[in-house]
């Protein structure tokens, strides 16, 4: 049983858009797998979410109801789990939703093992909010048209109008703004985020199939919690942002939203958790424009063939186009190991000024072929590989005639400038 990707297409005209893209051949069986666990509570009244099961015998949930606060809708849940072969959808019902916003107050995490999304009257952005954590397992995929953001935190704020709160849940008081403020009052031992996504996620620009969680062009997907950890999975913005944050301790992360690019501020002296990419996991941004990928952690880990690609791809852009940032923020360490690499590169018949690449960590060690490249192939300029580390920079059991290090050349047939590397460390 497939689910057919791209199901937002034909779901703008709300819920019965919805019945008659079903009714349409959109899933190619009835119900087989088990009904996804999705259970409102009780602490939004006469708003709470409803949740409409098996919607004329097909895999899908439908989530209406909600506390609908002018552009913000609210939800909340004991229990939000998403089955294998199966799909929750948040029905927004009025063109002025920018943000849909769903709490899980029980006490334990949510397991996406099916698609999240959204369809209806808006194309909103959609946070899942539960300090618990969050597993995205294999065919785990996402079909928003906003930006999506993925939480452990207690609460979120909304300027000075109040809180929605995860572990204190009340009423929706007058919350009309943007999020402003993710709250972390308290750490969970266990309220990290997983991403073991490899499901089909379309094609990209260049018509290539690709897979794992991806938001629509040019929108923002951040993954913000304990310790992040995608294995195996894909992540995919092209020319938007990423941003992944791990915090092991309470602190408040501050939360901008501009128009489709969403960012974190992380206060320096909050202790910060562990942000790892293994077992050939992917987070890749790259397009026609822009593009960046920040990550902030304590030690961040790129193992097995894991890579994280930014910059303009093949054939893409225009001598007016720029490319984003790749930076990296840690605390202790950044290891780079087995074929893993940061890539921020210009494509070959791609025109583009290149973004940079910057690093600012306790220890950078490149170890069996792990690279970092910041190489042009098309036309235009490559961009600079700045590392600011507080302890070593090392290249260790390097391979022969494999590359381990740090790359930054204009390749043969290239037209235009090679970057800069700039290394201010204790020992190299």
């Amino acid at each position: 049983m497939t689910i057919k990707y791209g199901l937002h297409k034909c779901l703008q005209f709300g819920l019965a858009g919805l019945l008659g893209c079903l009714s349409a051949s959109l899933f190619t069986a009835k119900t087989q797998a088990q009904q996804s666990n999705i259970v409102p509570d009780n602490t939004l009244g006469a708003e709470s979410s409803q949740v409409i099961g098996n919607l004329r015998g097909l895999p899908i949930e439908v989530i209406t109801g909600g506390a609908t606060r002018q552009i913000n809708l609210f939800h909340s849940f004991q229990e939000f789990n998403i089955s294998e072969g199966r799909a929750a959808y948040f029905f927004s019902p009025s063109a002025d939703i920018q943000n849909i916003l769903a709490r899980v107050t029980g006490n334990n995490r949510s397991e996406i093992l099916g698609t999240l999304g959204t369809f209806g009257n808006s194309s909103p952005n959609l946070f899942l909010i539960n300090p618990n954590g969050i597993v995205f397992g294999k065919n785990a995929s996402l079909d928003v048209q906003g930006s999506f953001v993925g939480t452990t935190a207690n609460g979120i704020q909304f300027g000075n109008q109040g809180v929605f709160s995860a572990t204190n849940p009340q009423a929706v008081p007058l919350l009309t703004i943007n999020p402003s403020v993710l709250l972390f009052n308290q750490i969970q031992a266990n309220g990290g985020i997983i991403n073991q996504s490899q499901a089909p996620a379309g094609t990209n620009a260049l018509g290539e199939d690709v897979t794992g969680l991806q938001v629509a062009d040019g929108k923002s997907l951040l993954l913000v919690g304990g310790n992040i950890n995608i294995d195996g999975g894909g992540i995919r913005a092209y020319g938007g942002n990423v941003e992944l944050a791990g915090l092991a301790a309470p602190g408040n992360v501050g939360l901008n939203i501009t128009g489709d690019n969403f960012g974190l501020v992380i206060p320096e002296n909050v202790e910060r958790a562990d942000v790892s990419l293994s077992n050939g996991a992917e987070v890749n941004v790259r397009g026609a424009d822009g593009g960046n990928i920040t990550i902030q952690a304590r030690n961040v880990n790129l193992v097995a063939g894991s890579i994280l690609r930014a910059g303009i791809d093949t054939g893409l852009g225009t001598p007016n186009s720029k490319g984003g940032d790749i930076t990296i923020n840690a605390t202790a360490d950044t290891t780079l190991i087995d074929e893993s690499g940061i890539a921020n590169v210009v494509q070959e018949k791609a025109f583009a000024q290149a973004g940079d690449i910057n690093i600012t960590t306790g220890t950078l060690t490149l170890e069996k072929t792990g690279l970092i490249n910041a190489n042009l192939y098309g036309q235009g300029n490559a961009g600079n590989v700045n590392i600011n580390a507080q302890g070593n920079i090392s290249f260790r059991n390097s391979i022969p005639g494999e590359a381990n290090g740090i790359v930054v050349k204009v390749n043969e047939g290239a037209i235009g400038n090679g970057g800069n590397v700039t290394l201010n460390t204790n020992s190299l």
